[in-house]
C-alpha cells in the first residue's frame, strides 16, 4: 500500500498525499483500496472518520450551520499517450503527471489537508461543523454514486463546496444534461418499390436538417447557449428494403434558462419524429450570488465575479442546497493523457480551502 514519506524528507503534506492517492488505479466501482488506505490514513492523523460503502467522512466542529467539502476517488481509465505511468505520479517540471491529480484527487488530497491543518492548530467553528466527504462512483454516476449514497448518514448540510478543478475560481452555475431519444416511423417496403413504403430514415434526415443551425433564444449570463447534439443514429435492416424505423440520440447541455420539461416540448414542436427523454434526471444548478458560501468563497479567493461550468459533477446530489464549485487544476486536462496538477496551485488549494471555511464561519 502506498505511504506518506518520512517528515524528515519535508515534502509539503498535500503533496505527499496526493502522491499516495495517485498510486491506487481506483476506476469507478474499485474505490475499495484507496477508501480503506485514506480512511486509515486520516485515523492516524487523529481524526474520528467514518465508512459507508466507499466513501469516507469526517469532520471538525458540532451544531450548526454545517459545510460540506466533498469530492471524488475515483477516475476514468487511462488512455493512450500518457507521458508517464498513469498511477506512478512523477513530478516534473513543478507539475505532478499521472491519472486522477487533477479530476479530482488534487481537491480531495487539497481539502483533507485543509482540514487537517485547522484541526492541528486547534481550530473549530464557535458553532458549527465543517464535514469533509471523499465518495465513489462520480464518473459514472448511475445507478449508485457515492455522494448520493452517503448524504443521509452525514449530518443535514446547510451548504457545500464540491471539489472539481477550476483553477481554484468559484463556479455557481453547472450545466446539466438532457438525453432525448428521436424515433421515426415510416413503413417497410421492397427497395426495388420504394414508392410503396415510407422512408424512416429520410424522415429523421429532414429533424437532422432541421436541427443544424437551430439555436434556442435565452442565453444563461454565466452558461450561455443551450446545446443540442447529435450522438449515435440507427436505421434500416437490410440494404434492399425501405426501413420502417430509425433513432437518434440528442445529447442536451442545459441551463437553467430553460427548464427540462420546456426543452421537451420545444423538440417536440420542431421535429416530425417522436421525442421520448432517455434521462432528464442531471438538471442544471446555480447559487445565488448573495448566498453565505458564494460571499465566503469570494472573500478567499479575491475574485469578484464568479464563473459558470459546462462540466456535470456531484452538484447535482446537493441542488438542494448553496453550492460552489471550486478546486485545483484545469478541467481541460482532465480525462486527457497530459492529466497533471501543478504543485504550487495545488498547495495553494489548501490555503484557498481554509480561508473559505474560516470566512464562512467568520462571526
Amino acid at each position: 500500500m502506498p505511504r506518506l514519506p518520512h517528515p524528515e524528507l519535508r515534502r509539503p503534506r498535500v503533496t505527499a498525499l496526493l502522491e499516495a492517492l495517485v498510486r491506487f488505479p481506483s476506476l469507478s466501482g474499485e474505490e475499495a483500496d484507496v477508501a480503506g488506505w485514506l480512511a486509515r490514513f486520516l485515523r492516524e492523523e487523529g481524526q474520528e472518520v467514518g465508512r459507508v460503502d466507499d466513501n469516507v467522512h469526517f469532520s471538525i466542529g458540532s451544531g450548526h450551520p454545517t459545510l460540506l467539502l466533498a469530492s471524488h476517488l475515483d477516475v476514468v481509465p487511462a488512455s493512450e499517450g500518457h507521458p508517464h505511468p498513469p498511477f506512478t505520479p512523477t513530478v516534473e517540471g513543478g507539475r505532478m503527471y499521472g491519472r486522477g491529480t487533477v479530476d479530482a484527487k488534487g481537491s480531495v488530497a487539497a481539502m483533507a489537508t485543509a482540514l487537517l491543518e485547522l484541526a492541528d492548530e486547534g481550530w473549530a467553528p464557535r458553532k458549527g461543523r465543517v464535514i469533509a466527504a471523499f465518495t465513489a462512483c462520480e464518473e459514472r454516476g448511475w445507478p449508485y454514486n457515492g455522494l448520493q449514497a452517503l448524504r443521509p448518514h452525514l449530518e443535514p448540510i446547510d451548504a457545500a463546496l464540491v471539489g472539481e478543478p477550476t483553477s481554484l475560481r468559484p463556479v455557481t452555475a453547472q450545466k446539466g444534461l438532457l438525453i432525448l431519444r428521436v424515433e421515426s416511423s415510416g413503413r417497410a417496403a421492397h427497395a426495388a418499390r420504394a414508392a410503396q413504403g415510407e422512408n424512416a430514415i429520410l424522415k429523421a434526415a429532414r429533424d437532422l436538417v432541421r436541427l443544424e443551425g437551430h439555436r434556442l433564444d435565452r442565453v444563461h449570463p454565466l452558461l450561455g447557449e443551450t446545446t443540442a447534439t447529435v450522438t449515435t443514429i440507427e436505421g434500416g435492416t437490410a440494404r434492399n428494403m425501405v426501413p420502417d424505423r430509425c433513432a437518434f440520440h440528442l445529447d442536451v447541455r442545459t441551463t437553467p434558462a430553460y427548464t427540462h420539461g420546456e426543452l421537451v416540448r420545444h423538440f417536440e414542436e420542431l421535429f416530425e419524429s417522436a421525442v421520448h427523454v432517455h434521462s432528464d434526471r442531471l438538471v442544471p444548478v446555480e447559487t445565488a450570488a448573495d448566498e453565505r458560501v458564494v460571499r465566503a468563497c469570494r472573500a478567499a479567493t479575491g475574485i469578484g465575479e464568479t464563473i459558470g461550468s459546462p462540466t456535470l459533477s456531484d452538484w447535482i446530489f446537493l441542488k438542494d442546497r448553496p453550492v460552489v464549485k471550486i478546486g485545483p487544476g484545469d478541467s481541460e486536462l482532465s480525462h486527457t493523457p497530459g492529466e497533471s496538477m501543478p504543485l504550487d496551485e495545488l498547495e495553494r488549494g489548501v490555503a484557498v480551502y481554509r480561508r473559505i471555511i474560516e470566512e464562512y464561519f467568520a462571526p
